[in-house]
């Protein structure tokens, strides 16, 4: 038994521990630094004549270390030679940045690499020629150098000699680049390197000029141009920056993670140009009149005008629903700067570029240390340390700005953590000008559903202001970055990216919408227009895209993020006032109906809740509400359908990438899910669907959609198609398209001849595949292609017999003529009709194929509208795991087809459950395609000249080939031939002196067209007479007594 214990408060707050950990890592930084001191001593005073353990001499020790120092030092350099200097470099630098906190979350993904940079240093020592100096007997990369050294150039290609400089040359390199890497330098830390450096050439210039009593016209020259050239390139990027946001494409700008320091900084032409400058000579003038007098010191923004009103609404983090921002009313003419204060001078700089971090100014200090010491905080901490950083320095900015008047903030209505929902008045905010201009207020927000906002374009913020309630929660670590990059020059702001709310604070309840389907490779090419002189295809072209609906012409509805928060408080209530206790913690919006998650309470059975389907569509005011559990989570959704429903066309589903840059063998597009995401099936993995719905549900055209999606990607050589309607009038405009093996049957007994046919080819290829030593029909079409490549047939070694004289038996070759094998889809579009008419070889048949075809590349495709048990029995349950239901009348017809309530709560119209294997369910919304397109592909395709049918599909195979496909169906009397069922169909007629075609069928259980050949074969003998005028037939045989 578990007993639950209280939970006791940490010694230290978060702060505390923060600092204890930053101190720790400073403390090691010192000792690793010492450790580097005590190396770099021990090394730079080595002399091989010291005593160590390697060698023993009457020598005085002359190591600075003593003993100690020429104990390490002596192996190590015999070992590796100067390359053991890399041991004092890693401390020395590393040791400096655990100090001074900068770049110590690198350490460990840079030192991993530092065993191969000391190998590649003293490889590289290895392949230099040692000096005077070195009374060694090996060379300066030690005994481990000049061992590995030359081996690699006794493998070489080439000489010695070249080898040996081609590998100085690599190693040197290696060195330059691990070395850099190792010690933990970034890019921006090389830059800043490469600044120091020249500003102390430059400074070294100056001093030399001015000792030497010459001026710096050459530099000054230098540097007024660079600075031109910094100006024009910064007013050419605020150009594009404005051009990019009124376009609405934002771009959010990212810097190094060492350069964040540097954003507020002025450029290093400017910087150069000033110590140049003073440098000069005053009682000189460059020129008669000084640029410096035109150029001003101080960079004047250029005036901006009145942001256009957003009426759009906000974005809402963490729940939260923001007010629109107001337009603020912006200056027309620039505002005098005050005179700037004279640069400083290089070395008054100095201090402070190298100045801890710790030691600067205390707004950023402050900021600084928390943030460090906020990365191993709590998350609740870390926020709550973060928003009171972020109030302090916006409080130190706007403290000459008055105080806005904030609109109080209401709760939403019903229960559990709601979000806060701001006041709908604005907030005042203050004038950019001393003159009093009118502020202009937003537009009311919409809290209906409105079609999808179009980009908006954020105005850059003029100065910053205090933020309200609301904000605070999303001001993060770069609080004091975006207080500096303010300073620079106001730019376009991208809207900001939502961070991570505390529970206890707000909850994200709306979901993000499922973002747009890219297009596929084949919908980007047929969208480029095409040149007059194309050649078109000589043999066969998919259909164009363009033939079906284009679905930017579709209107799309969007329920605001305030009507859904409300609809998701409703919720609540209404679930609690039937007694259902839990939260709605995620809405998922989509094109036809809106998920909102549930999560019960502890101990509410989920059945319980699914139950109350009805009442909840009764009390929200829908017209269904569909219950269910999401597989894989632990909340329960609850389906309500959209005012405005959204239409799904066929085109925007295969142009997705999901359906054209798939592989999948037989794809099917299938709709939409509930958050609008694209649905692509793969008939060859279900292997066979069954689909059922009532009239009007939607299913004849979802029945067209998976045509055309087997049309638009597979053609006729790839995939033949069998279409059975017996309704002869849903499939027949399909008559005469390439793909089809037989004319669109519509004779219920024909079908049944079909589906025999069916059951015959999928006998005939597993002999086929059984001779190729294959599994499926992928690996025989594969085998096909290389034989056809390679011009060769299919031979095979048979056994034809024995040798009489010998015993011995005889083999024969059997050649074979390589033919792919083509899928074979049979789709049957009702069968019901069928079932009533030969129930019984039907059912057999379907059995035979469904349990058997997949591999044969035979796949079925079965509707119907009335999902019975007498229809849909369960052998044809069994053989068929992925099913489809549209809206059924009643529950035991969804329990029939799915084995579980939900499909009565549909809303037709194409809205389907699709349950593939796993029993699996899911919601989607099947795409609907007009009579008119269908005609276009029909008469696209029938283009391409006359189907070719085969033979035997409609009229039936042979005699004796249906005599062996009854025997495997079971549908024989007796299995002794024909001759035994011939004689017992005689015996039934002398006896019952009753003959007809169904009487015998009825008595033998053998199929309507056998029964018919036994009675004329009868009739043939002289057994029977001919039929009368009303049918019936005189037995001749006399009666035996």
């Amino acid at each position: 038994m578990a007993y639950q214990t209280r939970g006791r408060d940490p010694l230290f707050d978060s702060n505390v521990q923060a600092a204890i950990e930053k101190r720790g890592k400073e403390l090691v930084g010192v000792l690793v630094l010492a450790l580097g001191v005590l190396l770099t001593l021990s090394f730079a005073s080595y002399s091989p004549d010291d005593p160590s353990w390697v060698s023993v001499t009457d020598q005085p020790v002359q190591n600075w270390l003593g003993r100690l120092g020429a104990g390490i030092a002596a192996p190590v350099f015999m070992i590796l030679g100067i390359g053991g200097w890399g041991f004092a470099a890693l401390a020395l630098v590393w040791g400096v940045r655990l100090a001074l906190h900068q770049g110590e979350e690198r350490a460990m993904s840079r030192l991993v690499f530092a065993p191969i940079w000391i190998v590649v240093l003293s490889l590289y020592a290895a392949s230099l020629v040692p000096g005077e100096g070195w009374s060694h007997s090996f060379g300066l990369g030690g005994l481990f150098g000049d061992t590995v050294l030359g081996t690699l150039i006794g493998v070489a290609p080439v000489s010695a000699t070249a080898g040996l400089k081609i590998l100085s040359l690599v190693l040197g390199a290696g060195v330059v680049a691990l070395g850099i890497f190792v010690l933990g330098f970034t890019r921006g830390e090389l830059r800043n390197m490469m600044r120091y450096a020249v500003y102390a050439v430059v400074l070294a210039y100056v001093a030399v000029t001015r000792l030497l009593g010459r001026g710096a016209q050459a530099g000054w020259s230098g540097a007024l141009a660079a600075r031109e050239a910094a100006r024009d390139r910064k007013e050419r990027r605020r150009a594009e920056a404005l051009e990019r946001a009124e376009a609405g494409d934002y771009v959010i700008e990212t810097y190094p993670e060492d350069d964040y320091e540097e954003a507020p900084r002025t450029s290093f032409r400017d910087r150069l140009g000033g110590i140049v400058r003073r440098a000069a000579p005053a009682e000189e003038p460059l020129y008669e009149d000084d640029p410096w007098e035109t150029l001003p010191e101080h960079y004047e923004e250029p005036p901006l005008r009145a942001p256009a009103v957003q009426a759009q609404p906000q974005p809402r983090l963490g729940g939260v629903t923001r007010a629109p921002a107001p337009s603020y009313p912006v200056r027309e003419t620039p505002i005098e700067a005050p005179a700037p204060a004279p640069k400083a001078g290089f070395l008054s700089r100095l201090p402070s570029m190298i100045r801890r971090a710790g030691e600067g100014p205390a707004p950023f200090a402050e900021v600084e240390d928390r943030m460090l010491a906020g990365e191993e905080m709590p998350l609740d901490d870390r926020i709550k340390t973060k928003i009171a950083d972020a109030v302090r320095q916006r409080a130190r900015t706007s403290s000459r700005i008055s105080a806005p008047s904030h609109q109080p903030l209401t709760k939403g209505r019903g229960r559990g953590p709601d979000p806060l929902i701001l006041g709908s008045t604005p907030r005042a905010e203050p004038p950019l000008t001393g003159g009093a201009q009118p502020a202009v207020a937003p537009a009311p927000r919409a809290a209906a559903p409105s079609p999808a906002p179009a980009a908006r374009v954020v105005a850059p913020s003029p100065a910053p202001l205090e933020p309200e309630a609301e904000e605070i929660e999303d001001y993060g670590m770069d609080a004091w970055e975006d207080e500096a990059a303010e300073a620079e020059a106001p730019a376009p702001v991208a809207p900001r990216l939502p961070q991570a709310a505390p529970a206890e604070q707000a909850r994200r309840v709306v979901q993000t919408p499922a973002r747009k389907a890219q297009p596929s490779t084949r919908a980007r090419e047929e969208a480029q227009p095409k040149l007059k002189f194309e050649e078109r295809a000589a043999e066969f072209d998919l259909p164009p895209l363009n033939l079906l609906m284009d679905p930017t012409g579709i209107t799309r509805h969007h329920l605001s993020d305030e009507a859904l928060e409300e609809n998701a408080r409703m919720l609540e209530t209404v679930l609690d006032d039937y007694g259902v206790k839990g939260d709605i913690v995620s809405v998922r919006p989509g094109p036809v109906v809106t998920m909102y998650e549930l999560e019960p309470a502890p101990g509410l059975k989920a059945s319980r809740v699914i139950g109350l389907a009805d009442d909840i569509a009764r009390s929200m005011a829908a017209l269904s509400a569909r219950v269910s559990t999401v597989p894989g989570r632990s909340v329960i959704g609850i389906e309500l359908p959209n005012d405005n429903r959204e239409m799904v066309v066929l085109r925007e589903i295969l142009s997705a990438r999901e359906f054209g840059d798939s592989n999948m063998k037989l794809p099917l597009a299938l709709g939409k899910d509930i958050g609008g995401g694209a649905v692509v099936a793969n008939l060859a993995k279900m292997p066979h669907l069954l689909i059922a719905g009532t009239t009007g549900s939607g299913k004849s055209v979802a029945i067209n959609t998976m045509i055309l999606s087997l049309l638009y990607k597979r053609t006729p050589e790839e995939c033949r198609l069998i279409m059975i309607d017996p309704k002869m009038l849903e499939l027949s405009v399909y008559d005469g398209i390439p793909h089809l093996l037989s004319p669109v049957v519509t004779d219920p007994k024909k079908a049944v001849v079909a589906l025999k046919w069916t059951v015959g080819e999928m006998e005939e290829r597993y002999r086929k595949m059984s001779k190729m030593g294959v599994r499926n029909i992928d690996g025989y079409n594969g085998r096909v292609a290389d034989a056809l490549s390679k011009g060769e047939m299919f031979s095979r070694t048979v056994q034809t017999g024995f040798d009489e004289d010998t015993g011995e038996p005889i083999f024969e070759t059997e050649e074979i003529q390589p033919e792919k094998m083509p899928y074979i889809v049979v789709i049957v579009d009702e069968m019901a009709d069928l079932m009533m008419v030969a129930g019984k070889e039907i059912e057999a048949c379907i059995q035979r194929l469904a349990q058997m075809a997949r591999a044969s590349g035979i796949h079925l495709i079965m509707a119907t509208q009335r999902p019975s048990v007498d229809v849909i029995t369960g052998t044809i349950k069994a053989n068929f795991p992925t099913r489809i239901s549209f809206q059924v009348t009643s529950k035991i017809d969804s329990r029939t087809i799915l084995g579980e309530m939900g499909a009565e709560q549909l809303l037709g119209q194409g809205d389907m459950l699709y349950m593939a294997g796993g029993a699996k369910i899911q919601r989607c919304h099947g795409p609907f395609v007009s009579d008119e397109e269908v005609e276009e592909i029909v008469n696209h395709l029938k283009a391409y000249g006359p189907p070719d049918y085969v033979g035997g599909v409609v009229e039936g195979p042979a005699e004796d080939k249906e005599n062996d496909i009854d025997l495997v169906l079971g549908l024989g009397g007796n299995t002794d031939g024909e001759d035994a069922l011939y004689d017992q169909a005689v015996a039934v007629v002398i006896k019952d002196r009753k003959c007809s075609t169904s009487y015998i069928q009825r008595k033998l259980g053998i199929g309507y067209n056998k029964a018919a050949r036994l009675v004329e074969q009868m009739e043939d003998e002289g057994l029977v007479s001919p039929a009368n005028h009303v049918g019936k037939r005189e037995i001749l045989v006399p009666e035996q007594q």
